[in-house]
């Protein structure tokens, strides 16, 4: 069975299901593609996951980011243009 891809925006602040080590929960995406880059909202640390390891991490979305930001970085976004 296949699962849909889950819609990550740049900009998303997304709660995962372990705590980062300083305490902090959110995250905010800051780079898209086969890697998701995440960067802890408490203490600016910036990690890298595969988009398969946040589907399966992922909690809730506690903020949306901009869908026309990242339409710009997304499938069928040209280089330049």
């Amino acid at each position: 069975m296949t699962r849909p891809v889950l819609e990550v925006l740049l900009g998303d602040v997304v709660r995962l299901r372990r705590r980062h080590p300083c305490g902090g929960d959110a995250w905010l995406v800051d780079r898209l593609g086969a890697d998701i880059g995440l960067r802890c909202r408490t203490c600016g640390r910036h990690v890298l996951l595969e988009r398969r390891a946040l589907e399966s991490r992922l909690v809730t979305f506690l903020e949306r980011g901009d869908p026309t930001l990242s339409a710009g970085v997304g499938p069928g976004a040209t280089a330049g243009a």
